[in-house]
C-alpha cells in the first residue's frame, strides 16, 4: 500500500495497491489516520461487487443502513444508491442526491464518522464532488465572529431537503412534514466540538441541515449569525471559488474515504444530467461524533 498527498491540492491522499482481502490491521489503522488527518483518501483500482464493497466498510467500522428503504441497494441494504439509471427497466436508490452542503447524518441522533463512495457510472464532464474542511473554515474565521460562536449550539433537520417518497404520492403536504418532525426531530449539538481524533475544532453546520442557532438556554439567536457562518465558510459561493471549497474529482475504479466530522460536501449535478451511479456506505468508527464543545 502506497499513500501519497494528491499534487497540487490542499487536502486529500491516493492510495495505490490497497486490497482490503489482504489487508492486515496496520494497514486499515494506516488508512484510517490517513483519512482523518488528509480528510480524503481514494483508493485506486478498486473492483468491487457490492457485496465486497460492504465487507471493505466493515474493516473501518460498524456500518449504519440508512434509515429511507427508497435508497438502500436491492441486494445489500447497507449500501446507499444514488442513481439517475434505472436498472432491469426499474429505478434503483434515488437520483440527484446532495445538491447542498451537508455532513452526512447530520439530522440524526448518532451520526458516523466515516464515509464511503464508490462511483459506479461516472459523468464524462462534470465528475465529482465538492468539500469544505470544516476544521480549516473554522480557524479561518474573523476573530469576532468566533468570539460569537462560542458557546452557542445549533439545531439540524432533514426537513428542508427531504425527499418525497413513491408512496408519498396524494399524500397531503402537513401530513408528510408531521411525519418527518416525527421521524427524525430537530437535533441540537454544539455549533463547535472537538474532533475525537484529531483535537481540532470543527465547526459543525451546514447550509443544507442547520436550521436554526441558539445559546446554551436554548434560546434562539439572530438567523444572521448563520448566515454569515455560512457565508464566511463558503457554503453561499454558488461560483465554487471560495478559497475554502476543494473539489474531489474521480475516475473508474476510485472509491473516496472521507472524515464525516469535519467535512461537508456537496454533489456537482448540472443542468444537463449525465448518467451518474454512485454506491455509499457509512460506518461508525470507534469514537462517537465529538468529545466535548469547543470552548
Amino acid at each position: 500500500m502506497h499513500i501519497k498527498a494528491q499534487a497540487g491540492l490542499a487536502m486529500g491522499t491516493t492510495v495505490e495497491g490497497f486490497d482490503h482481502t489482504t489487508a492486515t490491521p496496520e494497514d486499515i489503522a494506516t488508512l484510517k489516520r490517513t483519512v482523518y488527518t488528509h480528510k480524503i483518501a481514494v483508493l485506486k483500482g478498486q473492483d468491487l461487487t457490492p457485496r465486497q464493497f460492504l465487507e471493505l466498510g466493515r474493516l473501518l467500522g460498524r456500518p449504519e443502513v440508512y434509515y429511507e428503504p427508497m435508497y438502500q441497494h436491492p441486494d445489500v441494504e447497507e449500501i446507499f444508491v444514488s442513481s439517475n439509471v434505472p436498472k432491469d427497466g426499474k429505478q434503483m436508490g434515488v437520483p440527484k442526491t446532495g445538491k447542498f452542503w451537508h455532513a452526512d447524518y447530520q439530522f440524526m441522533p448518532d451520526p458516523f464518522g466515516l464515509t464511503l463512495i464508490y462511483p459506479q457510472v461516472i459523468p464524462e464532464k462534470n465528475r465529482g464532488t465538492y468539500f469544505i474542511d470544516m476544521g480549516k473554515a473554522y480557524e479561518s474565521l474573523p476573530e469576532d465572529l468566533r468570539k460569537e460562536v462560542a458557546g452557542t449550539y445549533c439545531r439540524h433537520s432533514v426537513r428542508k431537503y427531504f425527499k418525497i417518497r413513491p408512496h408519498d404520492v396524494y399524500r397531503p403536504l402537513s401530513e408528510i412534514i408531521e411525519e418527518v418532525e416525527t421521524k427524525t426531530p430537530a437535533v441540537v449539538r454544539p455549533a463547535a466540538f472537538t474532533h475525537p481524533m484529531t483535537g481540532e475544532t470543527v465547526l459543525y453546520i451546514s447550509e443544507g441541515f442547520t436550521v436554526g442557532i441558539e445559546d446554551a438556554n436554548g434560546t434562539p439567536l439572530d438567523p444572521d449569525l448563520l448566515r454569515r457562518l455560512f457565508e464566511a465558510t463558503g457554503q453561499l459561493d454558488d461560483t465554487f471559488a471560495h478559497g475554502n471549497i476543494h473539489l474531489q474529482t474521480f475516475e473508474q475504479g476510485d472509491l473516496l474515504v472521507w472524515d464525516n466530522r469535519s467535512l461537508i460536501h456537496r454533489a456537482r449535478h448540472t443542468g444537463t444530467p449525465e448518467p451518474t451511479v454512485s454506491f455509499r456506505v457509512t460506518v461508525h468508527d470507534e469514537r462517537g461524533l465529538y468529545d466535548e464543545a469547543a470552548a
